[in-house]
């Protein structure tokens, strides 16, 4: 069983995960995208509210049902218990610097490219309702960095500790509040979104690599431990 405070410990990491993604450079272009769809009756606050809420439940439902794929598949090919007590400690560390790398830049990823499967007029005729799906479909829309953020931190740490709803549920929450928050200040007729917009991508200007930085050195301290044995006793 899983010790509470190791459990909220994660559950602030899962948050800082999906709020690092939401900020990111390429996930925040599709969240302007859904900003402009869940905002776009300006003069009406609760449906502007209602369509960002339906949007961050969207990324939510995608992220849980695909680390839920991901931790099932996981744990049918190995004893997690087992895995954890012997291998897993030992690829933390390697894996913490491997993510950091990423995010500091020093390791380049090339996806795939992906065209949205939901056009904007498709969206637009489904109603308040289209914004989960439409939350669902840029969930799934990986980045670099998204996909270095979900698969490389949340999905260990999600088997980990044994938590296949709660984890991802956090991360998909904060990757979507950024849009519930900026759609219900555009209906209540706020002048400075841009500037904000702006502020977020100078506070991903430094939280990202400062997140990197920072998993590099947990992951050669985890390295030293898990492999080497050092700081054990």
């Amino acid at each position: 069983m899983t010790d509470p405070a190791s459990f909220a410990v994660a559950m602030g990491t899962a948050a800082w995960l999906g709020i690092l993604t939401s900020i990111s450079p390429c996930p925040l272009a599709t969240n302007v995208a859904a900003i402009a769809f869940v905002s776009r009756d300006g003069g009406l606050p609760r449906r502007a509210l209602a369509a960002g809420i339906l949007y961050t439940t969207g990324r939510s439902i995608a992220y849980v049902a695909l680390a839920a794929i991901a931790v099932f598949a996981f744990g049918r090919l190995l004893s997690v218990s087992t895995f954890l007590q012997s291998t897993f400690y030992k690829l933390l560390g390697p894996l913490l610097i491997l993510v950091g790398m990423v995010l500091v830049g020093l390791i380049k990823l090339r996806l795939p490219q992906r065209s949205q499967s939901v056009s904007e007029e498709r969206v637009r005729r489904g109603g308040l309702w289209a914004a989960l799906p439409l939350g669902a479909v840029f969930a799934l829309s990986f980045c670099p960095v998204s996909a270095a953020l979900f698969f490389g931190m949340l999905i260990p740490l999600a088997t980990q500790h044994e938590s296949v709803l709660a984890l991802p549920a956090v991360y998909g929450t904060a990757t979507g509040l950024p849009v519930a928050l900026f759609a219900v200040a555009i209906a209540f007729g706020a002048t400075r979104v841009s500037a904000a917009f702006r502020a977020a991508s100078r506070l991903e200007h430094y939280a990202r690599p400062a997140t990197g930085i920072a998993l590099i050195l947990l992951g050669i301290y985890e390295s030293l431990r898990g492999i080497f044995h050092l700081f054990s006793g």
